[in-house]
């Protein structure tokens, strides 16, 4: 049997394109100088949040927070970028509409027929991207295009780098780890947290994330033979040898973070198959968090 997942998987690349024909129209925004912006989301959309904001700082255009919708701090900004696919996350919603008139809004978004749509003071429609699986994948990383090619990035390069991984077998043995930690560093931490949460979600399997470095301050100590250590981008001098030590197997290669990120959401879904449960639909998960009014 088919899943939705998996078709939606081996479109990113196609997606990825499409996002970033949009960037034209983002960047000049984004890139406005000096501007406190902050970037909410809740799930995968805070972690792509968590991305965007560090490129942007790290670009130099100005101060650039990511929070979960649910905790945003009462402190000014001068714009709040919210992400989220359905466009009727409680959260999402309410702080957009509690923002309406006091603060620029605008939303990365997969369905523009939504409250979130009408709320935000603009909208990025990523509509093509939306999915019918539970579990978010191409538009996590759709929003990602977007924003790195409004920074100047080859989404081209990224595109065919990604069409070449979801050509490639996965790595024997990998969907049977019994338990996986995901590390990065500096953008690379929310990639580790979103494909620790894709793991849970997907396979209902144990994953953590850690940033790389702080891994070593006691959550090594869950490392062993038959578990995973996987590293999105470059790691920190001495981790491989000292994750080899414990017996687990370190992953790290020198793809771009986004393409391994693709690795990690198809040894999710491998992992699922192999346990015999449903990748689209994860056991007391929805595709939207409403609350009850």
């Amino acid at each position: 049997m088919g899943f939705f997942v998996e078709d939606e998987i081996s479109s990113q690349p196609a997606s990825w394109r499409q996002a970033a024909a949009m960037a034209p129209a983002l960047a000049e925004e984004l890139r406005a100088p000096g501007e406190r912006v902050g970037f909410v989301g809740c799930g995968t959309s805070w972690f792509m949040a968590q991305v965007v904001a560090a490129w942007r700082e790290s670009a130099g255009h100005g101060e650039s927070d990511a929070f979960s919708a649910s905790e945003v701090p009462d402190r000014p900004y001068d714009r709040v970028v919210a992400i989220t696919r359905s466009g009727t996350t409680t959260e999402v919603v309410e702080l957009l509409r509690e923002l309406e008139g006091l603060v620029p809004t605008r939303v990365v978004l997969g369905d523009t027929s939504t409250a979130a749509a009408h709320l935000a003071g603009g909208v990025y429609d990523l509509s093509f991207a939306d999915e019918q699986s539970v579990v978010q994948t191409r538009f996590a990383t759709s929003t990602l295009a977007l924003y790195r090619a409004a920074f100047g990035a080859d989404v081209e390069a990224l595109a065919l780098a990604a069409e070449a991984e979801l050509a490639e077998p996965l790595p024997e043995g990998w969907a049977e780890a019994e338990q996986v930690s995901f590390l990065g560093r500096g953008w690379t931490i929310g990639l580790a947290h979103e494909a620790a949460l894709k793991y849970r979600e997907t396979s209902s399997s144990w994953a953590e994330s850690y940033p790389a470095m702080d891994y070593r301050h006691g959550p090594i100590s869950v490392a062993a033979p038959g578990r995973l250590v996987w590293m999105f981008g470059e790691p920190p001098a001495g981790l491989a040898e000292e994750v080899a030590a414990t017996g687990a197997t370190f992953v790290t290669d020198d793809r771009d973070p986004m393409v391994q990120l693709v690795r990690a959401q198809r040894v999710a879904v491998a992992r699922a198959a192999l346990l015999g449960v449903d990748p689209d639909s994860p056991r007391h998960l929805s595709r939207s968090v409403v609350l009850p009014a």
